[in-house]
């Protein structure tokens, strides 16, 4: 057994090896060095942080919690929320200044999706320059990301060219990537589920070999039977209750495992960075999984800065699996028509389940004997409002999980930059920014 990168006060992680893969494991108190309980909880205590966008806005009827005699209660849309109530802080009055136009005339979509983020104007040159601005995630993983063994991960189940042009002169790269290295660098999304997976177990390169995985396969052995005879030797380490851990998070390896082979076989890979939409088959599979090898990677904190584009801005995809025929920008276009926003706000219902199923899982999963989500932030909203109206001001905005200190249900922020809200997320994540995008302060609880 080797270990992976120290924290201050303890080599908190354990990996794994095998002959290329590295398998990442949760924190184990019975690995810790004699130290005071309250040294060692201190120490683990570490806040993840993830954003999921929704492109094309939403139905604001049907999306937008409303106060009721008991607090808080979720629009139509959103009821797939009900069981994280007691998680939910809902922003209100939050503004996206730089999706507006600014001057610059039509790409709305363009804009909030480039900004969503970076909280900056994007460039707008007929596809030929790009200029925008770090992304709040990368700028967290700058600072916090040397502590992990990914710095970030970007997914999204679209990938999508950073060159030509595709809304009213804006390049692409501003419509397909949400998440900014820096200016003019914009991050490609994992798209493929399995190779995300490969990338969790990778050691070193990215890919274990073809000759390696057909060698493995043949042997019809997963990654865990790979590092059995490893494993073993650390099970005589742990505690009980680190057993029990320990089989419970190889038991989640390995049916995601078995998830991610009958998905292999049953549709052809995506290329990584980019492919058309509808490259998979079943989108809501492909969303699935890519949530749950996420969750893996925050379980064995392989990384605590995240982000996940259900679909890129201005996405035309149908959605059959909802009986829904339209693509998803057109039918954002309703224009008052009553049979279109009802489809929309099916499609921002069918969203939420996904996101409600991610948080499902980061509250079962457990690290030091509480809920995972409860040192998560998850973010999940959007850069436009009302895909119809195309505004970028009352921004639907929740946050899930703990440890943020902003109170339960409606916040309050009429006017407010998003920016404020991001660099309120980055104090929390131990980043110093003294400001950022168009930031005016940071948010406070």
């Amino acid at each position: 057994m080797h270990s992976t990168r120290q924290d201050s006060a303890f080599d908190r992680r354990a990996v794994l090896r095998a002959a290329g893969l590295a398998v990442s494991l949760p924190f184990f108190e019975s690995l810790a060095p004699r130290a005071s309980a309250a040294e060692s909880r201190k120490a683990v205590a570490r806040r993840r942080v993830l954003w999921i966008y929704a492109p094309n806005g939403v139905n604001p009827d049907q999306w937008s919690p409303r106060r009721g005699a008991q607090g808080l209660e979720l629009g139509a849309s959103t009821t797939p929320f009900a069981p994280f109530l007691p998680w939910l802080s809902c922003f209100e009055g939050l503004v996206l200044d730089k999706a507006r136009a600014n001057g610059d005339g039509p790409g709305d979509h363009a804009r909030a999706n480039a900004a969503f983020l970076t909280t900056r104007q994007p460039l707008k040159s007929d596809g030929g320059e790009i200029r925008c601005g770090v992304s709040i995630d990368q700028a967290i993983a700058h600072q916090v990301g040397r502590a992990t063994r990914l710095s970030s991960l970007v997914l999204g189940p679209e990938g999508g060219s950073a060159s030509g042009q595709c809304d009213s002169g804006y390049s692409c790269a501003y419509s397909n990537h949400l998440s900014w290295a820096d200016a003019s660098t914009p991050m490609p999304k994992e798209t493929d589920p399995r190779r995300l997976f490969q990338r969790l177990f990778a050691d070193g390169d990215p890919d274990e070999s073809a000759a390696e995985r057909a060698t493995r396969l043949a042997r019809r052995r997963s990654v865990l039977d790979s590092v059995l005879s490893d494993a073993k030797s650390l099970e005589g380490r742990l505690s009980r209750v680190d057993r029990d851990k320990l089989e419970q998070y190889f038991t989640a390896v390995r049916e995601l495992e078995r998830r991610l082979e009958a998905a292999r076989a049953g549709a052809a890979a995506v290329p990584a960075g980019g492919a058309a939409p509808g490259a998979w088959a079943n989108r809501t599979e492909q969303l699935h999984l890519l949530s749950d090898v996420l969750v893996l990677a925050l379980r064995a904190d392989a990384t605590r800065v995240a982000t996940f584009a259900l679909a890129n801005e201005g996405s035309g995809r149908s959605f059959p699996e909802l009986s829904i025929h339209e693509g998803h920008h057109e039918l954002s276009h309703h224009a008052g028509d009553a049979s279109k926003m009802e489809k929309i706000a099916r499609i921002d219902r069918h969203h939420c389940e996904v996101v409600a199923r991610l948080l499902a899982a980061l509250a079962a999963a457990e690290e030091d004997g509480e809920p995972l989500l409860a040192r998560t932030m998850v973010v999940y909203g959007s850069g436009i409002r009302d895909g119809n109206r195309h505004d970028h001001d009352h921004l639907p905005l929740f946050l899930f999980g703990g440890g943020h200190g902003f109170q339960r249900g409606f916040v309050e922020a009429p006017g407010i930059p998003l920016a404020n809200f991001h660099l309120a997320l980055a104090e929390l994540m131990g980043a110093k920014l003294d400001s950022f995008g168009d930031s005016t302060g940071v948010l406070r609880a």
